[in-house]
């Protein structure tokens, strides 16, 4: 059979059948239109909308997600939205495998988020009686803006290339650029979106290590108060699609089981394996094993999605004393977190800057 065949793939009136064309040939698709009236189109009762039999599945792909092809709108303001902060580097794409998935499972949109800083912009004020303005620099500004917003097209139009060739689910989604120092945009635009989970990309362990100071990511889980999901770069793509073993570092308390609660619900289709993993205190041993074991048996009775096991390993040693084989090895490591003043996050790093800046595992932080 000819892949050359042409095949209806809709029948629509005039009108619907050119809109059809339309979208379908500017993703790639050649469209024949038959039928036809063409002394008077309009009064055509059906137009056969047809397509090379081999270009189907895509078609198909693009006909059932219409909406994220068309025009997309940046103005969408969904609330629980899953945000993405990008900046245009390749193991970006990391984060969107993730995110969309994720939105897959709890049915919502995704937010693409960018910020720059116009290069020429300081704090520094001219101490004189009048206030200089250099057209330069403004003209500086729009083409820095320009670029920006180019940038983000073409990385839409690569987002909207794996949906088209099923790499990614067919999820909505919406662009933003801001102005501002990356962390500071993130943690601002928050406070407007109230995402339920933020992605972020990150480096490997080797290249984070030399971020340690100013790293974004470490930044936004630190003062941002919904969850923050960091995916390094090597990660593989069916780890991000589906973390089959995941690490779940307790505090034994209240807080865990909030924590394991919103993890549920951010990947409820559970077919995964968590380790629950408590640190042993000799100094309240008895009391922290009780808890610990009520807890290991409340997640057994509410959370049944997922199964579980238990490991112990010395406080200040939760790195070196993890020990797992390749088949056990965490594809993710999730640990609650209470949020730090400044001194404390200097002088002593939380377990979430240990994981990210020494391991390539991913991390999910979880504000309580």
């Amino acid at each position: 059979m000819s892949t050359d065949r042409l095949i209806t793939v809709a029948i629509h009136t005039y009108e619907k059948a050119v809109m059809l064309r339309t979208l379908l040939e500017s993703e790639g698709v050649p469209v024949v239109l038959n039928n036809v009236n063409l002394e008077q189109p309009v009064v055509s009762s059906g137009v056969r909308v047809r397509i090379k039999e081999k270009d189907l599945p895509l078609a198909l792909r693009i006909i059932e997600n219409a909406d994220i092809f068309t025009a997309n709108d940046t103005s969408i303001t969904t609330r629980q939205q899953i945000l993405v902060p990008i900046d245009f580097a390749e193991y970006s794409m990391k984060a969107v495998i993730a995110a969309f998935n994720i939105a897959k499972a709890n049915k919502t949109s995704v937010i693409f988020l960018h910020s720059f800083i116009d290069p020429y912009f300081n704090s520094s004020i001219p101490l004189s009686e009048h206030l200089s303005y250099d057209s330069d620099k403004n003209d500086y500004r729009k083409t820095l803006e320009a670029e920006t917003e180019a940038k983000m097209k073409q990385f839409v139009k690569v987002v909207k290339e794996n949906i088209k060739q099923g790499y990614i689910p067919a999820i909505k989604f919406s662009t933003a650029i801001r102005e501002g120092v990356a962390e500071d945009v993130i943690i601002e635009y928050t406070k407007q979106a109230m995402p339920m989970l933020i992605v972020m990309a990150t480096r490997m362990a080797e290249k984070k290590e030399k971020e340690l100071i100013g790293s974004v990511t470490a930044e936004v889980m630190d003062s941002c108060r919904f969850p923050v999901y960091s995916i390094p770069e090597n990660t593989h793509e069916s780890i991000i699609e589906q973390p089959k073993n995941i690490l779940f570092i307790c505090n034994v308390d209240q807080d865990d089981i909030l924590a394991i609660d919103s993890l549920s619900r951010l990947m409820p289709s559970g077919n995964a394996h968590i380790t629950l993993l408590h640190i042993h205190d000799k100094n309240r041993n008895i009391g922290n094993k009780n808890a610990y074991n009520a807890l290991h048996e409340y997640c057994n009775v509410n959370y049944p999605m997922f199964t579980y096991s238990t490991q112990e390993v010395k406080p200040g040693k939760i790195l070196s004393d993890m020990s797992f084989t390749d088949d056990d090895k965490p594809h993710l490591v999730v640990l609650p977190s209470k949020r730090k003043n400044i001194f404390a996050r200097l002088f002593n790093p939380s377990i979430a800057h240990k994981v990210l800046f020494n391991t390539d595992i991913p991390l999910m932080v979880i504000p309580v």
